[in-house]
């Protein structure tokens, strides 16, 4: 075989826009979107296509998401707008003697263990888009799936690195616990990670889909996983009981949006962390930007980021508490406005963390779209693995806080703030289409940036996307791309704010991004961060 680097060009590419007229799928895997296009041209709708590639994500890229993890969905149906939360809530011994008396006086939650596990909403929230929207079965939705689960698929460069780096993470950094054992027996390989290139099987994983597809979520909620997973929580200490899973159910919510230039930006509302885009967007528009790499724009954008994340992230939890209404209007934004100065603040002493999620987008030749994300929280979850089944349980109560007087406390049946949003852009009633960037609480600084690049200065999906990016850390410090314009990093560091140049790709975001024309020509943009692509026909 000829020689080559299968993790960088060393040059600087060009995507052109993807049009299609009956049908679009996008996500950062050819082979997702692939099964997704599979579902369309079978006779499937948006919906359809959007289950059929979230479910092949979870084989096609478990680096980043999981059977054990959690979605969300805004979906654009017969000329109605609607909003899915397939977050799990925590197990009803989840209290915070309970965690301090199997962990001490920890500072944070731990990661890698059974006690952020939360009951996980995936599949009940695929089930639930199903019998709501689908023309196809959840069976025939799966099959792709199946397929590549059980035929196997060959690992790209993206997802290699991603598999690599994990090994690290659970098993190097962490005890050699019998607890990952079962992350160990499903995901490695002659006890190693797989290769560029290596064809990967996932049986366990294959044998789980068909149960699902045969059965329903009866038997991931109710039946013999049900079981199984509760068996193995209380092995390793954790607090599920079989009723946590079997209560569980998704919820129909109403996105929450704003005006933004003349267009609708619409995100989900709590327990996600959506109105943290809405509100830096309140305060932004408060202002005329005149170029997306002037050093003026960048600096607002930046400042209107942290504000929103200072105030967000002191007000987001479950739904039931949190109490928002205020941070979301336009006095806010006006008030916030005027608060912003020339030169870089410090609003929060709140850190971010980082994660991995999976977004997707579909549109079919019907007018109905799909904005799509999940999440197993940070990569493959906590890498806890329930023997037997591929299924890979979720981290995502690593978010709760240990502190009795903060929002998102440690409590029973309690939904934390969630990372992963979809967007979706409307204007005067009508869809414009999906929107989504992945990354930890990188997605709503990456919201803001493609938006702004979009809106406020015209650019065209792919090149909105490709514009290189930054990101707030803390404090003052923002990281940037390699790619970032040099001149624009010491204008950046000339108005106080700490820059570093960072090699990590992946905490920047992968974003996908499907509009429709006028006419109904369907318009696609795909990350050029990873291994993405888009599928249409």
């Amino acid at each position: 075989m000829i020689p080559f680097d299968h993790h960088s060009t060393k040059i600087a590419s060009h995507r052109n826009l993807i049009l299609a007229k009956n049908g679009m799928v996008a996500t950062g895997s050819s082979l997702a979107s692939s099964a997704g296009l599979e579902i369309l041209r079978k006779g499937g709708n948006a919906v359809d296509a959007a289950i059929a590639t979230a479910a092949t994500l979870t084989v096609v890229e478990p680096t980043a998401n999981g059977l054990g993890g959690d979605c969300f969905a805004i979906v654009w149906m017969n000329k109605k707008i609607f909003g899915l939360n397939a977050s799990g809530y925590s197990p009803s011994n989840f209290t915070l003697p309970n965690v301090r008396e199997k962990h001490g006086h920890i500072e944070k939650m731990p990661m890698f263990d059974w006690t952020p596990v939360m009951v996980p909403g995936q599949i009940k929230g695929w089930e639930a888009l199903n019998k709501k929207f689908g023309k196809l079965s959840l069976s025939e939705c799966l099959q792709p799936a199946i397929r590549y689960a059980s035929e196997g698929y060959p690992v790209g460069s993206t997802l290699a690195m991603g598999w690599q780096t994990s090994v690290v993470r659970y098993l190097e950094k962490e005890e050699n616990h019998p607890r990952f054992d079962g992350w160990k027996d499903t995901f490695l390989f002659d006890g190693k990670a797989p290769q560029f290139g290596d064809i990967v099987k996932l049986p366990d994983h294959a044998k789980t889909l068909e149960l699902i597809a045969k059965f329903g979520s009866d038997v991931f909620y109710k039946g013999e996983i049900a079981d199984r997973i509760v068996v193995e929580s209380k092995k390793y200490s954790g607090f599920f009981e079989k009723a946590d899973l079997e209560e569980y159910d998704v919820e129909w919510i109403e996105p929450i949006s704003t005006d933004y230039r003349g267009f609708d930006i619409l995100e989900l509302p709590a327990n996600t962390q959506g109105p943290i885009t809405l509100m830096a967007l309140n305060i932004l528009r408060q202002f005329k930007l005149d170029n997306h790499q002037s050093i003026d724009s960048i600096h607002k954008l930046i400042e209107s980021t942290k504000m929103a994340f200072a105030d967000g992230l002191e007000h987001i939890s479950d739904s039931r508490i949190t109490d928002i209404d205020h941070l979301l209007s336009d006095e806010y934004g006006i008030i916030r406005a005027k608060q912003l100065k020339k030169t870089a603040q410090i609003y929060t002493p709140l850190t971010p963390h980082s994660s991995g999620t999976v977004y997707l987008a579909t549109a079919d030749n019907e007018g109905n779209m799909v904005s799509f994300i999940q999440s197993n929280y940070t990569g493959f979850g906590s890498g806890m693995v329930i023997p037997g089944t591929g299924i890979a349980m979720n981290n995502r109560g690593a978010q709760f806080s240990l502190k009795e007087k903060n929002i998102n406390v440690v409590a029973p049946r309690k939904k934390t703030l969630h990372t992963i949003i979809p967007g979706f852009l409307m204007k005067e009633g009508e869809a414009i289409g999906p929107f989504g960037i992945m990354g930890g609480f990188m997605q709503p600084q990456a919201h803001l940036q493609v938006l702004s690049h979009m809106i406020d200065f015209h650019l065209n999906p792919q090149a909105a996307l490709d514009v290189p990016r930054w990101q707030w850390i803390e404090g003052k410090k923002i990281w940037v791309e390699e790619s970032f314009d040099r001149k624009l990093m010491n204008q950046l560091i000339n108005r106080g704010h700490e820059v570093e140049v960072s090699k990590q790709v992946g905490s920047f975001g992968r974003g996908q991004v499907i509009l429709r024309l006028n006419n109904g020509t369907l318009v696609g943009g795909c990350e050029s961060r990873t291994d993405s692509n888009i599928a249409c026909y």
